[in-house]
Order: structure tokens, then sequence, then C-alpha cells
């Protein structure tokens, strides 16, 4: 319960909660009924040193805000969880049924009573220090980071030397942040470019990140949201940390009112064999943002074909403060629709990867289709801006982003260089339909794709057509396969 709902409104959704009820059932009590729900959906979060802001282990917990929980969790609130049922199958699903909603409506209405001790459960019990046990290495921040009492939440990006020697792969990473009280979320990167080092301006204090971290990553491990478990990798696959690779850990500070410090690490298990199957991420993103001040209903799209099979294993949906609801789609050569992942309710304060079930499987030629609604208006909640102003394309809060990481499987870790070659090219094919937004990308980025514009821009209206596409795609990917080539002949260091 990360941001604390008004007194008002939980009072008001209490209120619509009880309307209806039956009163012929038996009235539940926290022993018998309540304390099963609290202790298998909320407590992973809701205990003592984790990030939420009290404590639901006890019947004194839970008792004293019976009608907020009801409230919320009424409302869906919590547990956070915004993937839409039957919109993709997803594992972790952390969602209340109906029947426990009811029951925890029915038992706040009757005075929260505490019922017979001898049925109530006995309380869980969590696993200290790492989860997943000992970690094969362990990755910590350099230094501890600051942050002040009050003020904007801060996304900041720190570089760590993973000191790898050679390749090395993982099969279960597990984030463990420093200080639970202000870590809102991590998200964790991989360059190999050197790249991060150079915005890391003060080594060990990190950079301003909002959006992302600012270059082209050579990888990633995942991410952390409060109440996410380490989960290993299913056979084959593993993440491959290529040798002198520093980790770019980015994280969202929520201020908690008092001077903080957090120094978070990372967890990190290997396999002992090389992964049998490629892992990569496809991405689907649009830059051409432009939201009027008011507009309660913009809309975004973006689409890509995969030029290969995959099997899609996650997603990982991403914008700012101003998008409501986000659908991602793959349409298969055949014409079937396989829904990947619907977002109806989008709040920045929850973000993270959504793990499917089972592998989804994407032949090649399938169409990858993302549509991101956003509302400018004064009636969102979430508008940063009061009163709202226009909105562009950009990596600050006040900026705007629409992006889907898919994160993929190949039948191969050979054909990784080619997948990437293509869809990368499909991307810069896809903004340059848009023309090149200077603004939004910044001079040096622009000054790069107006080079490539004016070299295949032949009818010289500003933006690449259907027709000029292709030519745009082919140069691209056999620039990386030059890139590629020229990069095995140089000696190893």
């Amino acid at each position: 319960m990360r941001n604390p709902i008004p007194l008002s409104l939980v009072l008001t959704l209490a209120g619509v909660a009880y309307a209806g009820t039956d009163k012929t059932t038996a009235t539940p009590t926290f022993n018998r009924d309540v304390a099963p729900i609290l202790y298998q959906n909320c407590s992973n979060c809701h205990r003592p040193g984790e990030v939420a802001p009290f404590a639901l282990l006890s019947y004194d917990d839970a008792a004293k805000r019976a009608k907020q929980i009801a409230a919320i969790t009424q409302a869906r609130v919590m547990p956070p969880w915004k993937a839409t049922p039957g919109y993709g199958e997803f594992l972790d699903e952390r969602r209340l049924t109906e029947q426990q909603i009811s029951t925890i409506r029915d038992w706040a209405m009757h005075g929260a009573p505490e019922g017979n001790p001898k049925e109530k459960p006995a309380p869980p019990t969590f696993t200290a220090g790492w989860m997943a046990g000992q970690p094969d290495q362990v990755i910590e921040m350099t230094n501890p980071y600051s942050v002040p009492a009050e003020g904007p939440d801060q996304f900041r990006c720190f570089v760590v030397p993973m000191n790898a020697t050679e390749d090395e792969y993982v099969k279960t990473v597990e984030f463990r942040p420093g200080n639970a009280k202000i870590v809102h979320h991590a998200i964790l990167f991989l360059d190999s470019s050197g790249e991060a080092r150079k915005k890391e301006t003060v080594p060990g204090q990190g950079y301003d990140c909002v959006g992302g971290p600012g270059l082209d990553i050579s990888g990633a491990l995942g991410g952390w949201a409060p109440g996410a478990e380490p989960a290993t990798a299913r056979p084959g696959i593993a993440s491959t940390i290529k040798k002198g690779s520093d980790l770019v850990l980015q994280i969202h500070y929520h201020l908690d009112g008092k001077p903080e410090q957090d120094q978070s690490r990372l967890g990190l298990k290997f396999s002992k064999e090389p992964p049998t199957k490629g892992l990569t991420l496809y991405v689907l993103g649009n830059q051409k943002i432009d939201i009027p001040a008011g507009d309660s209903h913009y809309v975004v799209k973006s689409s890509g074909i995969l030029p290969m099979d995959v099997e899609a294993i996650a997603v990982f949906p991403h914008a700012h403060y101003l998008a409501k609801d986000m659908k991602v789609d793959a349409h298969l050569p055949d014409g079937t629709l396989v829904p990947l992942i619907w977002i109806q309710d989008w709040d920045f304060n929850w973000q993270g990867a959504y793990r499917y079930a089972s592998p989804v499987k994407l032949p090649k030629g399938t169409r990858l289709e993302m549509q991101y609604t956003f509302d400018n208006s004064a009636a969102n909640p979430h508008n940063p801006s009061n009163p709202p102003q226009e909105v562009k394309f950009g990596e600050q809060t006040n900026n705007e982003m629409a992006f889907a990481f898919v994160s993929v499987t190949l039948d191969s870790p050979a054909q990784v260089p080619e997948f990437r070659a293509g869809t990368r090219a499909e991307f810069i094919a896809t903004m340059l339909e848009n023309g090149v937004d200077e603004e939004a990308l910044g001079p040096e980025r622009a000054g790069q794709l107006k080079l490539l514009l004016n070299a295949f821009d032949k009818n010289h209206n500003g933006k690449i057509d259907p027709e000029e596409r292709q030519a745009v795609v082919d140069f691209l990917i056999k620039r990386a396969q030059q890139q590629q080539q020229h990069a095995a002949e140089q000696p190893h260091q």
C-alpha cells in the first residue's frame, strides 16, 4: 500500500462495497477466513522490514485497518497486479478472487471479529538473507546513495563493474533492496560498451535516468518490484554476461519524509553450461509523442514483424504518468490473434515484468502491435502537471514514453546477433517513418538519424515511405553484420 488512499475515498468505496451484502451467511472471522487470505497474498510485502508501510501478520495489524483493506481490495488497488485477466496467462499472479474480496468486505462490515484462536493458521515464515539460497556471486552498489527527506521521486542509474573475466551464464537473479523503505522498484541492465561509465560522472553515485539508462544496452537481468520473488530460468535459458560488462542498476526511490541511504545488492547463480537457447528482447516503441494539454484520449501505436521463430517468455510495458490503457497483441501469419498483455489502469508506480505461465510460440512473420492511450487532462489523478501542459517524448518525468519490451528465446544463441540486427533495423525504420524529432531524441542521436534519412528519402518529403523502408532495413542489417565481423576480428584484450 505504497500510496495511501484518502480517508474520504476509502469510506466511500467501503460504503459501496457493503451494499447488497448477503446477511444470511456466517460472519467471517479473522482467524478462520481473513488471515489465510492476507498471509497468502499480502504478507510478502506487509511485514517488518519490507516495502509496505505496515504489517498485516497479526489480528491487531489487520483489524484497525479493516475498512481500508476492504475498500482497496474491492477497488483492486491491492494487491498490485495490473494485467487484465484472460489477456495472457502469467506466473505469480497477485489477484484476489471475488470470493476472497467478499470475505474481507463482510468481515470489515461486521466489525472485524477475531474469531476462535484455534482456527488461526500459523503466520508465514520468511527466509532470512537470500530467498533463493546463497548466491554464487554478490554484486553491491559501490557506495551508499543518500536521498533527502522530501521532494520528487528519484530515478537513478548506478554503474557497477561485474568483473567478469570471461562470458558467464546466469540462471537465477535475486535483487535485495538495501533500504526497503525507499526502494520502490529496480531494473537491471547490462552494458558492454563502457558508455554508462561515462554518464556516471561521480563514480558510485549514479546518474539521473527516468525512462531508461539512456544507452544501447547489451543485455538485461530482469527487474524487481515489491513482492517479487527470485525465479530460476527455464531449462536451456540463461542470461549471458559478456566479459567486461557493467551492471547498470536503475532504481526508483520513493522518499519517506526523512533522510535515508541505500546500498542495494544483487545475488547471482550461474549455470556451468552455456545456454542452448538464445535469449534477447524485442522492442516495440514510438517516439513520436506530442500530447496536447487537456487531451484525455491520445493514442500511440507501433508495430513490427518478427524475422524468425521465437517463444515469448515475458513482457514489460513501459510509459510514464499519463498512460492509462496499454495493449500488446501478436498477429500470427495465419491470422490468429494472440493477446500478450492488456493493462487498463496503468500506474507508473507499479510497473514490472510479467512472465508467461508457458512460453508463447510466435512464428516468423508474426506482427507485434502495441496501442497505448494517454490521458493528459486534469481528471487524471496521476498527471504531474496542474494545470495540464503539452507533453512530448523524453526521458524526464514530465515527458512521456511508449515502449513494450518482449523477452523472447530463439532456437540457438547463435541466432541472437541476426535477430537483434533485424529487429533493430525494423525499429529504426519505423522511427524514420515519422520523421526525426530532434527535440525528443536530442541533437546527437537526431543528427545520426538525419544522415540516414537523407540517404534514403528519395522523394525528399522528410520521412521514410513504405517503398523506401526495405532499403533502410537492408542497409542497417548489412552494417550490423560488418560491425560484428570487425569486432570478431579484433584481438581479445
